[in-house]
């Protein structure tokens, strides 16, 4: 893990940033998704996408190593998460970022120390330095003049911002988002959809997120992948305005164009 707030020579666009290989998703007896394959490309916005239930947050937090896998392995930079152990795996752990679908914010903490907190559990830096370098990723999504403020104390479009900072405290390589978009208004959504674009181009992130909202789908998404409860897998794959505008398959056609169940023959 290099040093927070340093500048890192960026992967190249295109190659391997996670590769997922004969994922099964589920628990106990019960399997969610059944023998997922998928590539993510360092610097490309990904995005999990399917019907309510499918099983999208679920396979994020399988891909992130909060949930483990009922078979098959999830490599991140060539690190296989879902068998690492010890150091291995906290050396994985801190090359991503994660933010939760409410933001899961400190209320007891203002904005600075929220984004500084992991900072403090894994690095060296003294107190103002990382001080320093979480004003540094509160004014990369707009909230630096908020540094004092406390999550009650800023919208909800404001948190989601926040917790992407938080998420950003050790220089991550990759982020996770579950439903960044979700409970915001469509301005809100979008001047969010705009920072997530403006930290892929710029800093050469990869992001990989949980989303349904379509606007904000085809505004930043690179890639698609949908998932299909009834089919327990991916049934498309690709560029979401090329799959809205050219699927054959009902399903995809039917989200991607947003027809109701009673109107598809």
């Amino acid at each position: 893990m290099g040093t927070p707030g340093m500048t890192s020579s960026q992967p190249a666009i295109g190659t391997c940033a996670i590769e997922v290989q004969h994922l099964t998703v589920g628990y106990g007896s019960n399997i969610l998704m059944n023998d997922l394959n998928f590539t993510v490309n360092n610097g490309e916005i990904f995005v999990i996408l399917g019907g309510s239930g499918c099983g999208k947050s679920s396979l994020l937090k399988n891909l992130f190593g909060l949930y483990q896998p009922l078979s098959g392995d999830v490599l991140i930079e060539g690190q296989n998460i879902t068998i690492a152990q010890g150091v291995q795996r906290q050396k994985i752990m801190t090359s991503f970022g994660v933010m939760y679908q409410q933001g899961a914010l400190f209320g007891s903490m203002n904005l600075l120390d929220n984004v500084m907190l992991f900072m403090q559990e894994y690095t060296q830096l003294t107190q103002g330095q990382m001080a320093l370098l979480a004003r540094c990723k509160l004014d990369l999504v707009g909230l630096l003049p908020y540094e004092t403020y406390m999550p009650s104390e800023i919208s909800g479009g404001m948190q989601k911002r926040a917790a992407i900072a938080r998420a950003m405290a050790l220089d991550p390589k990759i982020l996770f988002l579950d439903e960044p978009s979700a409970g915001l208004d469509p301005i809100t959504s979008a001047d969010l959809d705009r920072t997530i674009l403006d930290l892929s181009r710029n800093l050469g992130i990869t992001f990989v997120i949980v989303s349904h909202e379509l606007a904000s789908i085809y505004a930043i998404a690179d890639k698609v992948i949908m998932l299909d409860k009834g089919a327990k897998g991916i049934i498309a794959e690709g560029d979401p305005k090329v799959l809205r505008d050219t699927s054959t398959d009902p399903r995809v056609h039917q989200f991607f164009n947003r027809i109701m169940s009673k109107d598809v023959a």
